[in-house]
């Protein structure tokens, strides 16, 4: 008997007779009421109940419980069971048995509430695989709808792959296992991806056994990232690392690969556990050196596109997974420390030429500044010694000064070759990095590479008319401009200069003199090779005092000459023999004083 009739009892007086005639049988309303609700269960309110469903469509599903009314039940309750259908029995719980519209209130959420946690639980305990209905999205995976809980789906559990969308399965019904329940908080994880994990697993263990280095295979690309490529061997996943995705340079995995793409890849290694398997996409394919021009050789001209660059200088493509490198020192024929960014960059299209080729290395170097005629190689026609040009200051040193005529043209100007009468102590005080300066071509050493220049030479040699006009002996007028520990520099013209030792600086009053006064200067030293010119300003007043003293003195002596003249002629005339003619002489003498 069915849950719908097991309550209906016929009546007892009940007359079939009459009921096939039509004849009117005389029955009150009352009892009609009674035989009527007689034959319905007696529904209790809040109680779970079974029904069948009687109908249903996308709104609203209608349950029969055997009472006088049907309830209606939202279909939203039903999502987690797509497959439901007409005569399905189902649980619901009686809200109201007749509201004020006289209608029967069912749940059928609620009815599976009340027995939902014995489910779960039960579901947890046995590893009973059941279905759920996935409401949402939320932080870190999905809300799933088991049994009318709200159980949560982390974003991990939904499949062995990573998910890039998580949208797609909202509204889908499918398979879970319960694997966490927190009883106090009430809250359920379920996992997808435990039902088909122990299938993979085999599959895995499977794959990994017939693993062999070389071996081709067929992957699904699984995840890119910067570094390489992962894929999925069926359940066993392998990287790609970037640079065995191409013979060529690779700087974005995505230009070669694209996310579910089926590829063949080889093996080319893998750990003796093989949980970690290299994978190679290149290697499919020939390389390119293989393929390269065979007629290819030293001297011919390339061109490429610079791929990398670094100080030291640029790798060049020539073709698809075929690099040459420009070192930084065959970018120009200059000899100055540069680096390689000066000159190019990445993306630039070059012609170059190639310096050496090994084929079996598969390494080949490449020059730019061979495309330009090397400066040297005719250094005495465009320079030729004894002509003048301007070079750029490049650097400088105690000795000298660095500068460049051209790229790859340096010369060497000597401290003492800038100027005639200046005394330059560092060439920082004649001239500056950067600036142009004359300069005349005195000595090519081409086999250095480098050219002996001059400055002061652009001019003649003053020294020649110095020579002549400051002799020994000459006294000029000068300014001290600076006092030195050893002395004085004494300003004489505007392009000479001389030097005084203290001793010479003292004036005639006895004083030192100082800096700033203008004196006279007698010159004491005139050496035109070190260019060099000694001065005294005691000189000046000391040598005419010695010079009358010298005078008066002569003037003396001659003075005693004129008095006593027989007297120099006796003794002159004296010899050892006179003895009585001296000794006469001396009395003489001594009576004359």
């Amino acid at each position: 008997m069915s849950e719908l009739t097991k309550n209906v009892q016929p009546l007892a007086d009940f007359d079939w007779n009459q009921f096939e005639n039509g004849t009117t049988v005389n029955v009150s309303k009352e009892d009609l009421d009674k035989a009527y609700d007689e034959t319905l269960n007696k529904v209790s309110e809040h109680q779970v109940v079974e029904g069948t469903v009687i109908s249903a469509d996308k709104k609203e599903v209608v349950v029969n419980i055997g009472y006088k009314s049907d309830g209606i039940i939202p279909a939203s309750e039903f999502r987690y069971n797509p497959d439901l259908k007409v005569g399905d029995v189902v649980e619901v719980y009686v809200e109201n048995a007749e509201d004020k519209k006289g209608q029967l209130i069912l749940s059928h959420k609620k009815a599976r509430l009340s027995k939902s946690w014995e489910r779960v639980n039960a579901a947890l305990e046995n590893e009973e695989i059941i279905q759920g209905y996935i409401k949402c999205r939320t932080k870190g995976g999905m809300i799933v709808d088991v049994f009318g809980i709200e159980a949560f789906l982390p974003g991990s559990q939904i499949d062995v792959h990573p998910i890039r969308d998580y949208d797609q399965f909202v509204g889908k019904t499918m398979e879970f296992k319960v694997v966490k329940i927190n009883q106090e908080f009430r809250n359920v994880v379920v996992s997808h991806k435990a039902l088909i994990e122990a299938e993979l697993e085999a599959q895995k263990k499977e794959i990994i056994s017939k693993l062999e280095k070389g071996q081709i295979l067929e992957g699904t690309v699984k995840n890119i990232t910067s570094y390489g490529v992962f894929v999925d061997l069926g359940g066993v996943d392998g990287l790609i690392h970037i640079t065995d995705l191409s013979w060529g340079r690779v700087d974005d995995p995505h230009k070669v690969v694209e996310l579910d793409q089926k590829i063949n890849v080889v093996i080319l290694d893998f750990d003796d556990e093989k949980k970690r398997i290299a994978l190679g996409l290149k290697q499919l394919t020939p390389h390119p050196w293989d393929a390269l021009d065979a007629n290819l050789k030293v001297g011919d001209h390339v061109k490429g596109k610079v791929v990398v660059i670094a100080d030291y200088g640029a790798f060049v493509e020539i073709q698809p997974g075929v690099e040459g490198l420009i070192h930084v020192s065959e970018m120009s024929w200059s000899q100055h420390l540069r680096s390689a960014q000066e000159f190019l960059k990445v993306g630039d299209e070059v012609e170059a030429v190639i310096l050496t080729l090994d084929r079996d290395e598969r390494k080949m170097s490449l020059g730019i500044k061979q495309l330009k005629e090397d400066p040297w190689e005719a250094i005495e026609v465009k320079y030729p010694v004894g002509s003048k040009h301007s070079a750029k200051v490049r650097n400088f040193t105690n000795f000298g000064v660095f500068v460049e005529l051209e790229e790859g043209v340096d010369g060497l100007i000597h401290i003492s070759d800038l100027s005639w009468t200046k005394k330059v102590k560092h060439p920082s005080e004649f001239t500056q990095v950067g600036a142009q300066i004359d300069v005349v071509v005195l000595d090519i050493d081409k086999e250095n590479r480098r050219l002996s220049l001059g400055h002061k030479q652009l001019e003649d040699n003053p020294w020649d008319v110095f020579e002549e006009k400051y002799t020994v002996g000459s006294i000029h007028e000068g300014k001290i401009v600076e006092l030195l520990e050893k002395g004085a520099v004494i300003q004489l013209d505007e392009n000479v200069e001389g030097f005084a030792t203290p001793k010479h600086l003292v004036k005639e009053d006895g004083s030192q003199a100082t800096q700033g006064e203008v004196l006279s200067f007698k010159v004491i030293e005139f050496n035109k090779d070190s260019k060099r010119i000694i001065l005294s300003h005691s000189r000046t007043f000391e040598d005419p005092q010695r010079e009358e003293k010298k005078a008066a003195a002569k003037k003396a002596r001659a003075a005693k000459k004129d008095d006593a003249p027989k007297i120099e002629n006796i003794a002159a005339s004296t010899t050892l023999g006179d003895l009585d003619v001296l000794a006469n002489l001396k009395a003489q003498m001594e009576k004359g004083e």
